[in-house]
């Protein structure tokens, strides 16, 4: 048993090597299907909207300006993009916005060809920070890391999310 587990993790440290980081950054680019304006997150089971709140997607990329909103503009932008576009969206949890970090990537921190012109900013999660319970988690998308440290009240950008049919 331990000499078949010595010999998988030889050939997987023989992969790596062989491979190399561009092996890890095609596993990862696998996870995600880009369907016209939807983006299909494999990994934890979700659509996202390839553009920012305020963007359009124009078959091609997003155009527009990113919006920055508190947490009482978002309630009435998930209210009219479930009217508009149909289905359950919502704000990501903090797991799912960080599955969208790409450290090989950017600035900004993310495929740039599933999710054109992501501003470099923080973006909204839907989760309320445990430690500190009046703040909410973001990620930036300029330096990838995550914080819980806004208000409800502060405008951060906003991409959104809906779980898959």
């Amino acid at each position: 048993m331990r000499e078949q587990m010595r010999n998988r993790l030889y050939v997987l440290s023989i992969m790596l090597l062989f491979f190399g980081a561009g092996f890890a950054n095609n596993a990862q680019a696998t996870l995600f299907m880009a369907r016209d304006h939807i983006v299909v997150d494999l990994r934890h089971g979700v659509d996202w909207l390839r553009c920012s709140i305020g963007q359009r997607w124009n078959g091609e990329t997003c155009t527009g300006e990113v919006l920055s909103l508190n947490h009482e503009m978002i309630a009435q932008a998930i209210e009219q993009a479930n009217e508009q576009l149909g289905g359950e969206w919502r704000l990501p949890s903090r797991v799912e916005l960080e599955g969208l970090v790409c450290n090989e990537c950017g600035p900004p921190k993310i495929d740039a060809d599933m999710f054109p012109a992501t501003d470099v900013v923080p973006y909204w999660t839907g989760q309320i920070n445990k430690f500190a319970k009046r703040h909410i988690w973001s990620v930036n998308f300029a330096t990838g890391l995550t914080y819980g440290r806004f208000f409800p009240y502060q405008q951060l950008a906003v991409r959104l999310v809906r779980d898959r049919r």
